[in-house]
């Protein structure tokens, strides 16, 4: 199944140099795979995983473990904003 993978801000740079521009991929995996199944191959710091969200809902961090994904799916990291 296919599912979408974006990540901003300054996660960009954990994806392959070909897709940094756009700042996301479609990625083929299992299915039921989970958020953090799809995260972990791309060793982003837990501390850098701030807002998920899958096709625009928040999931909270309890969650991630075992949220599965279905087809068509649009998952979407940012880290933590700061500034002021």
């Amino acid at each position: 199944m296919n599912i979408t993978f974006k990540l901003f801000a300054t996660l960009t740079d954990y994806l392959p140099a070909e897709v940094r521009r756009s700042n996301q991929m479609v990625m083929d995996v299992a299915p039921g795979t989970t958020i953090m199944q799809v995260i972990e191959p791309f060793g982003l710091p837990p501390k850098l995983v701030h807002l998920v969200l899958v096709n625009g809902k928040y999931i909270a961090p309890e969650n991630r473990d075992t949220h599965a994904l279905v087809d068509g799916d649009v998952l979407a990291i940012w880290p933590p904003v700061a500034g002021g």
